[in-house]
């Protein structure tokens, strides 16, 4: 599974580069896709698994949310008619479902809206370029890290319920490499926006959230006994799980860079 999956990052990180580079409507239209996708595999993963879904409101609300985020919109408009209609779904529907409300809900919001955060850290001023490769270039770095560290010399179980390959060992490489990066972006392209104590704790905000954020996702596949969201991506998965980690992590860091 290696080629497939270098092949994939060969063709995918140079493409999100130069549209982290466009920013714009190029941009928010990247982040809306990915928000949508995240939505449409986590209502298709628990269709499969038997838990009830409105599949259709699911995405739609999810890519509503995230169009908000991304290209600008009545966000609490979207929010509130997106909810007063899976409402009335479930009012009309013949087996009404509490469940299914608060799992469609959930979904949008969890999957649609938490990374379409990614759109709004591109969006700070005058330094939302280099804040959105840090964003990326910091999770690449950790998944990478805990990934290497994990196989290589993981003994500790990280989460042996929700995500068995995970080890303590591997959370801290990743962790590491996040502060890492986010100090060598402060110190070649952030030196005049950011002091070496703010870059860690930016660093630190993506080496825990991230993580926490891999495994949060872990909590849906789980439920629904799945090993992959999809097959998208090839060596990687479905969108849902290249992302994953965007989920807690983009919000996390946009209120950060934003709330004084």
């Amino acid at each position: 599974m290696l080629l497939p999956r270098v092949l994939t990052a060969l063709v995918g990180i140079p493409l999100m580069l130069y549209l982290v580079h466009a920013g714009g409507v190029a941009y928010g239209l990247l982040v809306v896709a990915i928000s949508t996708l995240c939505c449409y595999e986590y209502a298709l993963m628990l269709r499969l698994g038997g838990r009830p879904i409105q599949f259709v409101p699911t995405v739609a609300l999810g890519a509503a949310l995230a169009a908000c985020a991304a290209l600008g919109g009545p966000l609490p408009l979207a929010l509130a008619g997106g909810t007063a209609l899976i409402v009335l779904f479930e009012l009309f529907s013949p087996v009404h479902s509490l469940d299914r409300v608060a799992l469609t809900l959930f979904g949008a919001l969890f999957a649609g809206w938490m990374p379409a955060h990614l759109a709004l850290i591109r969006d700070l001023r005058p330094h939302g370029e280099a804040l959105a490769f840090l964003t990326f270039a910091a999770v690449w770095t950790m998944d990478t890290a805990a990934y290497a560290a994990g196989r290589g010399f993981g003994r500790h179980s990280l989460a042996p319920v929700l995500s068995p390959k995970k080890t303590w060992e591997g959370a801290v490489a990743g962790f590491i490499a996040a502060v890492g990066v986010s100090l060598l972006f402060q110190k070649f392209m952030l030196h005049d926006a950011a002091t070496p104590l703010q870059a860690v704790v930016i660093g630190v905000i993506i080496g825990t959230m991230g993580q926490l954020s891999d495994i949060a996702k872990s909590i849906v596949k789980r439920d629904v006994g799945v090993k992959d969201s999809g097959a998208l991506l090839p060596g990687h998965g479905g969108v849902f799980d290249r992302f994953d980690s965007y989920i807690l992590c983009a919000p996390a860091v946009y209120y950060a860079l934003t709330l004084k």
